[in-house]
């Protein structure tokens, strides 16, 4: 048999671990740890203006990964609708690592990197926490890819 389409499931599964992943990293950084705050680098929260513009931009935050998560929900809603998902859960969990993977190594690079709007843990080894956190993401991605390869070679034996 030739190889099945995915009818929809890894655009689902990487936007669900793209939106996850964001939400993983705003309550655990953000909020339990309180290790940064969207903009804590270029507005350090040591006064309650500042914490305010810090909170709403993790709002913001949170809200592009609640959105996020929600179409990846759609997506994959809508083939469970259509039958045209295939049912491999080493390609959905790898599309989902994919996607937290993704996440996690843009962010990295584009937040704590490039911008400097925050890094993962300020102060005397930050670069190391954010080398981390891009190191996390490149793993992610390839624990991801490699159970997306598992699971098509799955599905084109079956």
């Amino acid at each position: 048999m030739g190889h099945r389409k995915d009818g929809g499931l890894l655009a689902a599964g990487i936007l669900l671990g793209v939106g996850l992943g964001g939400f993983v990293d705003g309550i655990v950084f953000h909020q339990i740890l309180q290790w940064h705050n969207m903009l804590s680098s270029r507005l350090p929260p040591t006064n309650l203006l500042h914490m305010k513009v810090n909170m709403f931009f993790d709002g913001l935050f949170h809200a592009v990964a609640w959105m996020t998560t929600a179409i990846g929900l759609a997506l994959l809603w809508r083939g469970f609708k259509k039958g045209t998902l295939p049912r491999s859960t080493p390609m959905f969990v790898g599309a989902m690592s994919l996607g937290w993977g993704l996440f996690n190594f843009f962010e990295g690079l584009i937040d704590h990197q490039l911008f400097g709007l925050h890094h993962v843990r300020p102060g005397e080894r930050e670069l190391a926490w954010d080398i981390a956190f891009l190191v996390s993401g490149l793993l992610l991605g390839g624990i991801g890819a490699a159970l997306i390869r598992k699971g098509r070679a799955t599905n084109i034996a079956t």
